[in-house]
């Protein structure tokens, strides 16, 4: 993909993630209306999308709970806001192992592994515009955890998504995710043009650097859509690297919990930067009803 700058630049925040940070910011919502009033709040700042995990309300752990996931929809469609959904679907997918010299068996407290049906019924059951699909296997900082994702399951899961109508957000971490991509998009999985998120400095992923970054953009063929963020401090000069280099921006308390040295952020807060680093550069926030045109989403209401 040439370097060229995005002038119509949308924006997706990622509401609360399924990190161990609810207890670091009081900001980071966890209940279902919580999360609901975030997202709202984000949206009205600019964000055309909010990608949104849920919690469990009282102790703040990450959750696959079907309620949970229909509260914080509904709460969001009966607001007078409107927004494009993006449901993560990376959940049910962990594998935490024993000690190094006694792999086997998996330490049950950290492995919650689910079938492609179970992965995807949240998103069968909300009907959001959008949904993540992570397009590979990864470590992730934790000693003996894996996050797993294999090819059959992606095809699955894929192929599910497809059926529903809704649109794979593709979460990239590394240039290999986006061979598989491609792949499914050959065989027929996903429909092209695919929408990718690349996923930088997420250990052991991709990092951080401009080199790397630039690498994972010329691997997105050109007629794909993509977005892109970096964690923590590197958030915001993400966003402009993003629209740099042709893409859209994501932001949120999933991926970086400050707006300023010592100031923590609420997600309002920090799309309200981007809006501003944006326009800066010279490019136009776009909104959620062009979001739809450009990518093909419908907005739908779910069934029963």
């Amino acid at each position: 993909m040439p370097l060229a700058m995005n002038r119509e630049v949308f924006i997706t925040c990622a509401v609360t993630g399924s990190g161990g940070t609810q207890d670091r910011s009081p900001h980071v919502p966890r209940s279902p209306q919580q999360i609901a009033d975030s997202a709202i709040a984000a949206a009205k700042a600019g964000a055309a999308v909010v990608h949104c995990h849920v919690r469990d309300p009282e102790t703040g752990a990450p959750s696959r709970d079907l309620g949970l996931f229909r509260e914080v929809t509904d709460r969001i469609r009966d607001s007078d806001t409107d927004v494009v959904l993006n449901l993560t679907a990376g959940m049910g997918g962990d594998i935490t192992f024993g000690p190094t010299e006694h792999p086997l068996p998996l330490n049950e407290a950290g492995t919650d592994m689910a079938g492609a049906a179970e992965r995807v019924e949240h998103v069968k059951q909300c009907l959001p515009e959008i949904c993540t699909l992570d397009c590979g296997t990864m470590n992730f900082a934790e000693a003996d955890y894996v996050m797993t994702n294999t090819p059959g399951m992606l095809q699955a899961m894929g192929r599910m998504m497809t059926h529903l109508g809704v649109k794979p957000e593709i979460e990239a971490f590394d240039t290999g995710h986006l061979w598989y991509a491609k792949q499914l998009v050959k065989d027929g999985i996903l429909d092209s043009p695919a929408l990718v998120q690349l996923c930088m400095g997420v250990p052991w992923g991709a990092p951080d650097d401009l080199n790397t970054f630039m690498a994972m953009v010329n691997n997105v063929p050109d007629d794909w859509h993509f977005s892109a963020f970096g964690l923590g401090r590197s958030q915001m000069p993400y966003v402009a690297a993003a629209v740099l280099a042709g893409g859209n921006v994501r932001v949120g308390l999933e991926d970086n919990l400050m707006l300023d040295k010592g100031v923590l952020a609420t997600n309002e807060q920090l799309v309200e930067r981007a809006v501003e680093i944006i326009e800066r550069l010279g490019a136009r926030v776009i909104g959620p009803q062009e979001v739809r045109d450009k990518l093909g989403l419908t907005k739908r209401a779910p069934q029963g």
